[in-house]
């Protein structure tokens, strides 16, 4: 009895860390508050507007989930990321935004 105190006594006081888990789901992630696009700019800017909003969304989400080389960021894997986290699916132009932008940010 004596010596279950003395080695309770001893024990290390570092505290244990808990064994690693799976990622963060991604439908947990929290984004800004949407603002209304500036009015009287010509169609074509407010679809490239969006389609760099919605390849910037598609890139951190891929890379919150560990793809961190353009190559591994298929149009596959960016439209599966795309469906997790409640995006539409998005074009090959779409798809190779979300590339480049997984390059350049490498720099």
């Amino acid at each position: 009895m004596a010596s279950a105190a003395l080695a309770a006594k001893h024990r290390s006081k570092v505290p244990t860390t808990p064994a690693p888990t799976a990622p963060t789901t991604l439908t947990t992630l929290t984004t800004l508050p949407k603002k209304p696009l500036p009015a009287g700019r010509p169609r074509q800017w407010y679809v490239s507007h969006n389609r760099r909003l919605k390849a910037m969304r598609l890139a951190i989400a891929l890379l919150d989930t560990g793809v961190h080389r353009p190559e591994r960021a298929t149009d596959r894997r960016i439209r599966a990321t795309a469906e997790q986290i409640g995006v539409h699916p998005p074009s090959r132009a779409t798809c190779r935004m979300v590339r480049s932008l997984i390059r350049h940010g490498d720099r």
